[in-house]
């Protein structure tokens, strides 16, 4: 059954153009755009029409950085692929790309599988995976060449968490180097987890055992210094570098210094640190669990440098690292000693919502919101021209989104499965109204109309956003 949707009279917007246009929609892909009021538009002819007037008609956000399910520190993330998928149409995002993580003395496969398995049927919307590689061997080595043929063409790796995915400089090196050769991309969780785990020892030593004392502990030196390890390891293997969840200005101008020598050195930030803070992580009564993520909040100073990195393109992605865990029975599991306290925030709904308030408070402009959100992502993580813009060929992921409609940010009315909002009571101009996901409405006039399983996994090639 060929189907056809047009959507009329709307400012479509891309990382590239601003521009009132008509978008024709036929079996689930861009068939068409046209200036709104021309003759070319006129002859759109459709099944359903989509008014769009005094709305914005953007692509569907691509998030390249969640955690559905995740298993940490005795617990799991608190979203399923199937809450997670349906929390980030609600908000505007129709891809994402989540971590399969390798365990020690496990293969790549059989970790790629089990994502493959929880994942399966259950997506709302588009999905693909990167590969956590927690033990580099021989092995592992050989299957990262096949998991790049089959469109798993990102691995991540972690100067932090020893014990558990923690990488020591000769391992990542050698993923490093193998990633030159066959055109992976290595992605960096960049803190000198070996110094982190001396502090965290000396601080619950002398007593110091509340949430904020994670912030402290995890200090943006050790970020910076762990980025620069990273740059110059990827600059001998001749290899590229993404270094994920970047929130210390150090470590921004680390990036910066590589991009400036010509490097292909990228770097992401997230929502959590371009609008929250230390002082979020200091919230007594250990309301300040809520905001234990790694890379740690960082005090309000550092939030002015992200935003100029976002602007001067230092910075070329915002994902969420969506994350979340519960704050009764899971954020509790570290009463009284901070190291415990899953690490992680729930924002995969929020994302959208929240850049765009970027643009209403002068930050970026709408072109760089879609940009980082939606077409970087896309290119970086080889999904581009079919997601991440509007243009024929492309997957007709779109969102319809009121630019003028007022929210307040709660869990009272999130659809993400957690029981608190990190944005709680946070006002915000712009909301989305209308989804589609490869033609097909997933969020309809703000209501649900999608469902468990539409989302298909999605393979990538490598990446487009290389020099």
């Amino acid at each position: 059954m060929s189907s056809r949707t047009v959507i009329r009279g709307g400012l479509v917007i891309t990382a590239s153009d601003e521009i009132h246009a008509d978008v024709l929609i036929e079996d689930g892909r861009i068939a068409a755009l046209a200036a709104s009021g021309t003759s070319a538009a006129e002859s759109f002819t459709a099944d359903r029409t989509i008014d769009a007037t005094g709305k914005y008609v953007i692509p569907g956000g691509v998030d390249a950085h969640t955690h559905m399910e995740l298993p940490f520190g005795g617990t799991f993330a608190s979203d399923t692929f199937e809450t997670g998928t349906r929390a980030a149409a609600w908000g505007g995002t129709t891809t994402i790309v989540d971590f399969a993580v390798q365990s020690v003395g496990h293969s790549l496969r059989e970790g790629l599988d089990a994502w493959h398995a929880k994942a399966e049927g259950n997506c709302a919307i588009d999905y693909g995976f990167h590969m956590i590689v927690s033990d580099v061997n021989q092995e592992t080595l050989k299957e990262m060449d096949l998991l790049v043929g089959e469109g798993v063409t990102s691995f991540k790796q972690f100067m932090a968490y020893p014990g558990v995915f923690y990488s020591d400089d000769g391992q990542i090196l050698r993923a490093m180097q193998r990633s030159a050769e066959n055109g992976g991309l290595i992605m960096m969780h960049a803190e000198n987890g070996i110094a982190i785990d001396v502090l965290v020892e000396q601080a619950l030593a002398r007593g110091e055992t509340d949430p904020r004392y994670h912030g402290e502990v995890r200090k943006a030196l050790l970020e910076a210094e762990a980025t620069h390890r990273a740059i110059k390891l990827a600059q001998v293997a001749g290899a590229p570098l993404y270094v994920v969840h970047v929130s210390a200005m150090e470590a921004v101008a680390e990036l910066a210094r590589a991009r400036d020598e010509g490097l292909n050195v990228f770097g992401e930030t997230c929502p959590q640190y371009l609008f929250l803070s230390t002082d979020n992580l200091a919230e007594p009564d250990f309301e300040g669990s809520k905001y234990v993520c790694s890379t740690p909040l960082r005090p309000k100073e550092h939030q002015a440098k992200l935003w100029q990195g976002l602007r001067t393109n230092d910075l070329q992605v915002v994902s969420t690292d969506h994350c979340p865990f519960c704050f009764v029975g899971q954020k509790e599991l570290g009463r009284g000693d901070f190291s415990k306290i899953p690490n992680g925030l729930p924002g995969v709904e929020n994302r959208m919502d929240l850049l765009h308030q970027g643009v209403v408070d002068g930050h970026i402009s709408r072109r760089r919101w879609i940009e980082i959100a939606c077409a970087t992502p896309a290119r970086m993580f080889g999904m581009y021209p079919k997601k991440g813009t509007i243009a024929p060929g492309a997957d007709a992921d779109v969102v319809i989104y009121d630019p003028h409609a007022e929210q307040i940010v709660s869990a009272e009315t999130h659809h993400m499965n957690v029981d608190y909002s990190a944005y709680e009571g946070k006002r915000l101009t712009g909301r989305v109204e209308t989804v589609l996901s490869r033609g097909q409405l997933v969020i309809t006039e703000r209501e649900y109309t999608g469902h468990a399983g539409h989302g298909t996994y999605t393979p990538r090639s490598t990446c487009q956003y290389l020099n």
